[in-house]
């Protein structure tokens, strides 16, 4: 089995090459490459994996040329570097370590809320000037304070554990924080309005999307308390940086405390210019430890794709565990088998999937099994689908995908049934996995059937009349076509039938006209796999 081979373009540790090299992967450490466009252009297409910091600019043209490429790993949460949307078209998986700099950024929130409440960096400027300040620099005390966090996830969950231990009320405003997880946390879960209204200090742990972008506008820091103190080591652009200046110009807001910008590098702002304001260089993943967790995380994170087809934390598509990865391979598998048979046999538009898993499967990961049946079927009409865009293209094109997690009923213990809807009929097909990981089909179009899918084989629906099978038969011998199995199932005697059969070779279309004109049959399509 040919090694994967993994480019690291951008500065990380000899540790993650170490690691690559353990884990028995090729690694080539070219760190200062992520500037030198051309050149990495001319090498991507060697490679398995790309891993990255922020210096390289995974493009669309550069994707255009990684032929080879399957992943890319980047050591940090923020990845504004790929091109998300060709990644995922060509079928590349985009990961992210986000928790690996939590800690590192949550303490540096902290630090500027204590440094933004006793106006640190200021007095210590003013002390190395010679002056002696001591009356201008009078702080306020975090004890008995409240905190309001927008955003409580990994990194905002943690700034509240280190508020609680300096004394403050927190409060957060987070449309994804159940209330169960509120109280685990100790905080108290308002909506955004209240928080405004209450808080003494508010910290940003948002991402950035259309939701949140400018979430303290000049309107929302119109609501905020008299003296309220802000602090952002998020994203930029979650702050509308002209309304923040005018608020702090009017005391309103008595004081900020930013780690991040609507446009970096900063290098000029007018916050820059505000005594009441503390900037720093987006340091908040900047600590040792940090920057050599991430590297450490996304070095494992990918050798585990490569080697074991587990993902972790990917921006475009779903986990799977190092445990669920030989599990979920087989019932991937018949996903997308079942997907491509009911595809090829879709002439007309799609309007919606429904696929049931019952059994066993349905307490695995279903996500990659519906990314897999969802590829299926529409690579029969869509060249470039993929397991990794299949679910975005779906919904491009209007297409209801449903999943149902079912009890087990009928002789098998576990199975997945695949239904596609279109406006003039639905279809459906089923399978399983048997021992020694063995697909079967196991139904089409609601008649029991047992085969396996092959890479040549013949559908055709027929009526169940004596005599078809004897000149089916007759029909291939005659061109020199040897059947490998062959399957019939019909829904009663007399009634419609289908039949499948493998073949040692493709059809030609002569062949399949012919099988078409025969009596009794009302469809023949050559199916591939």
């Amino acid at each position: 089995m040919t090694r994967p081979k993994v480019l690291i373009s951008d500065a990380l540790s000899d540790t993650v090459v170490q690691i690559f090299k353990d884990r028995g992967i090729d690694v080539t450490f070219e760190p200062k490459l992520g500037k030198d466009k051309e050149k990495l252009a001319g090498m991507i297409g060697e490679f398995d994996g790309l891993a990255i910091r922020s210096a390289t600019k995974v493009t669309e043209k550069l994707i255009g040329k990684a032929d080879k490429l399957r992943v890319v790993g980047r050591a940090g949460i923020g990845v504004d570097n790929v091109d998300i949307k060709a990644a995922t078209a060509r079928g590349i998986i985009v990961m992210n370590t986000p928790f690996g700099n939590s800690i590192t950024t949550a303490e540096h929130a902290v630090s500027m809320m204590l440094s933004l409440a006793r106006q640190i960096p200021q007095a210590n400027a003013s002390t190395h000037q010679g002056k002696w300040e001591k009356s201008r620099f009078m702080g306020v005390e975090l004890f008995n304070k409240t905190l309001g966090i927008i955003g409580c996830g990994n990194i905002g969950a943690i700034v509240a554990d280190r508020a609680h231990g300096l004394k403050m009320r927190v409060i957060s405003f987070d449309p994804f924080l159940s209330a169960e997880r509120a109280q685990e946390l100790g905080v108290e879960k308002v909506e955004l309005e209240q928080l405004l209204a209450r808080a003494d200090f508010i910290s940003l742990h948002t991402p950035l999307t259309d939701q949140t972008r400018n979430i303290l506008s000049a309107e929302s820091l119109a609501k905020t308390k008299p003296g309220v103190r802000v602090i952002n080591c998020a994203r930029g652009g979650l702050i509308d940086e002209a309304a923040l200046a005018d608020a702090l110009r009017s005391g309103h807001v008595a004081g900020a405390a930013l780690d991040v910008f609507a446009q970096e590098p900063a290098e000029s702002n007018e916050l820059f210019d505000m005594d009441n304001v503390i900037c720093t260089p987006h340091l908040g993943a900047s600590t040792d430890e940090a920057q050599e967790n991430v590297a450490v995380q996304v070095a494992e994170q990918m050798a585990d794709y490569l080697l074991k087809g587990a993902i972790t934390n990917a921006i475009n598509f779903p986990s799977i565990s190092a445990e669920d990865a030989p599990r979920l391979t087989p019932w991937v598998r018949l996903a997308e088998q079942l997907g491509s048979f009911a595809g090829q046999l879709t002439g007309v538009a799609l309007k919606g999937i429904h696929i049931e898993y019952c059994g066993d499967v349905s307490e695995l990961n279903i996500k990659p099994m519906t990314a897999a049946a969802l590829a299926g079927v529409m690579r029969s009409t869509l060249q470039d689908v993929n397991m990794v865009s299949a679910s975005s293209i779906a919904k491009e094109r209007g297409i209801a995908v449903e999943e149902l997690l079912c009890d087990v009923g009928g002789i098998y213990e576990s199975y997945i049934k695949l239904t596609v809807k279109t406006a003039e009929y639905n279809r459906s097909i089923a399978g399983t996995v048997f021992s020694e990981d063995r697909l079967r089909i196991i139904q089409v179009r609601d008649i029991d059937m047992d085969f396996e899918l092959t890479p040549h084989m013949m559908f055709i629906r027929n009526s169940d009349k004596p005599g078809f099978i004897g000149s089916f038969g007759q029909l291939l011998g005659d061109h020199g076509v040897n059947i490998a199995t062959f399957n019939l199932g019909r829904e009663m005697p007399g009634g419609d039938a289908i039949t499948v059969v493998a073949l040692d070779e493709p059809i030609t279309d002569d062949v399949l006209a012919e099988v078409t004109a025969l009596p009794h049959v009302v469809r023949a399509k050559r199916l591939a796999f």
